[in-house]
This record gives structure tokens, C-alpha cells and sequence, in this order.
């Protein structure tokens, strides 16, 4: 069984999990998160840390949180633990007035078959903030 749970990253040993977290599931692939921006979660199983997400208030889309990163340590994936740790995300954002959450993936269809499950939908925004491969998607809260 998994809990998941938000998480106060200004703590030096939560930040240094997220760290661990981020290291594990994106190696070197993508840049180290700023922890002590936004909202983050851990998702915990026996109670070791087993994954994370985070949401920052978006610079790309009004009234709307930016769904950061996520990242599920490779012998807990396939336990829908994205998904639930987006419902956190969405809820967090239903709580802070938000309109929408919108996010990115760039080649990584597991990623993007989640975002369609949670009910997500793929857009194009009027100044693309990723990759030139990237998806964008958007889920309103509305």
C-alpha cells in the first residue's frame, strides 16, 4: 500500500529525499528542481520514499499550477502512482483558486499515456516553454 503525502521541502532531510528521489528517476537527464519553489509530495511504501512530485505556480498559463516534475523509483512503477500523486497536484490547485494545471513531456510515452488517463489534453501554447519535441497539456479545474 501506498501513501502519499505533501511534504515541507525547506526541511533539509525532505529536501535531501526529493534530492535522492530526483537523482534515481532522472539521473542526469534533466536539471535539479528548485525544492523550496512550489508544492511537493512524496509517495511512501513501507515507509521508504518510493516517489515524488512537485507543482509551482505556472509562468506559462494564467491562474494555473505547473505540474514540475514527478519521478517513481523503477521497482514501484506501474503502481498508478503518477496518477495519484496529479490528483494531490489537482487538488492543491482546486484549493489555490487555479483555473488549470499544465505541464510538458518530451519522449517519454508512459508519461503522456498517464496525462491522458488523469484526463489531461494536449495543447499548443501561444510560447512553447520546452524541447521542440514536447508535448504540452493542460487539465482544467473548472
Amino acid at each position: 500500500m501506498y501513501r502519499i503525502r505533501i511534504v515541507d521541502a525547506d526541511d533539509s532531510a525532505v529536501s535531501r529525499i526529493l534530492a535522492d528521489l530526483h537523482r534515481l528517476t532522472f539521473f542526469d537527464a534533466a536539471t535539479m528542481p528548485k525544492f523550496e519553489l512550489g508544492a511537493w509530495w512524496l509517495a511512501y511504501h513501507d515507509g521508504e520514499a518510493v516517489a515524488f512530485a512537485g507543482v509551482v505556480p505556472s509562468r506559462h498559463a494564467r491562474s494555473s499550477g505547473y505540474f514540475s516534475r514527478v519521478g517513481v523509483l523503477r521497482r514501484h512503477r506501474g503502481q498508478g502512482l503518477q496518477l495519484k500523486l496529479m490528483r494531490a497536484i489537482e487538488a492543491r490547485g482546486r484549493r489555490e483558486g487555479w483555473h488549470s494545471i499544465v505541464s510538458d513531456t518530451t519522449d517519454n510515452p508512459v508519461s503522456a499515456n498517464n496525462f491522458i488517463k488523469a484526463g489531461y489534453r494536449l495543447f499548443q501554447p501561444n510560447v512553447p516553454w520546452a524541447w521542440p519535441n514536447s508535448l504540452y497539456w493542460r487539465k482544467s479545474l473548472r
